[in-house]
């Protein structure tokens, strides 16, 4: 202990200050030939962070240079150009109220002519709309099928996707026929809410069915003739449509 008593002394009463190696510095810079103008006149002022040459300080703004933005996301323009060239949500989701409209309008009147460019859209938003409004229509009336709707929905679809592309010489994919056969259940889920107020288990019934039936035939063999360029097979496309909304219908009545 007595030694380290000794250092702790001979440390602090060495006379070592900060001032005596700033000193040394500028004597030892004014020994190379002289000081630099843009830098402090002795070592003193090196040491205090105070003082800053007046050059220096005017010559930074306090700004960084941020590029803009032009037109599509290009520089030279502004970020509210940008966004307001962005499509809306809903259209970069495929969904378009407007034809979703169109689509149901042409299923309702089964005289009215489709629009093939529309009616060829992949668009399923109105499809699982009408097929769980049927579920929930099935539900009410203490039937629970929401199964069975999925189900037969599912291999539905894949068989006429399969038919069509045997019979017509275009090529249609699988969303659009699952979406042209979705849209035209909505007579049939007209038929399902029917059914929660009156039985359907009897004459009357079974003839709203086989008119309920007929029209989602038609309606979907209309529009497939009218994207598939099939005016003389509509019979022909409306039978396997007719087995398809026809077990719909077994299901809604009994």
């Amino acid at each position: 202990m007595g030694d380290m008593e000794q250092f702790d002394q001979d440390f602090y009463s060495s006379g070592y200050y900060v001032d005596d190696q700033a000193q040394a510095v500028a004597s030892t810079y004014d020994d190379w030939g002289g000081r630099h103008p843009e830098y402090p006149q002795n070592g003193t002022e090196a040491m205090m962070p105070g003082i800053l040459d007046q050059s220096i300080e005017q010559s930074y703004t306090g700004h960084v240079f941020q590029p803009q933005r032009g037109e599509a996301g290009t520089l030279g323009g502004t970020d509210a150009d940008y966004y307001e060239e962005e499509p809306p949500l809903l259209e970069e989701l495929g969904i378009n109220f407007d034809h979703i409209w169109q689509k149901t309008m042409t299923v309702l009147n089964p005289f009215k002519p489709a629009d093939g460019s529309i009616m060829n859209e992949t668009d399923l938003t109105g499809p699982i709309l009408f097929c769980i409004t049927l579920g929930v229509n099935l539900l009410m009336a203490g039937k629970v099928h929401f199964g069975y709707i999925y189900g037969i929905s599912a291999m539905s679809c894949l068989g006429v996707y399969l038919l069509l592309n045997m019979m017509s010489s275009l090529a249609v994919s699988c969303g659009c026929v699952a979406s042209i056969l979705g849209y035209c259940l909505l007579p049939m889920v007209v038929l399902s809410a029917f059914a929660v107020f009156v039985s359907l288990q009897g004459y009357l019934g079974t003839l709203l069915a086989l008119l309920v039936v007929g029209w989602c035939s038609m309606s979907a063999s209309k529009i497939f003739i009218s994207t598939l360029a099939m005016e003389d097979q509509q019979l022909l496309v409306a039978y396997p449509c007719a087995l398809l909304y026809g077990v719909f219908a077994l299901l809604t009545v009994f």
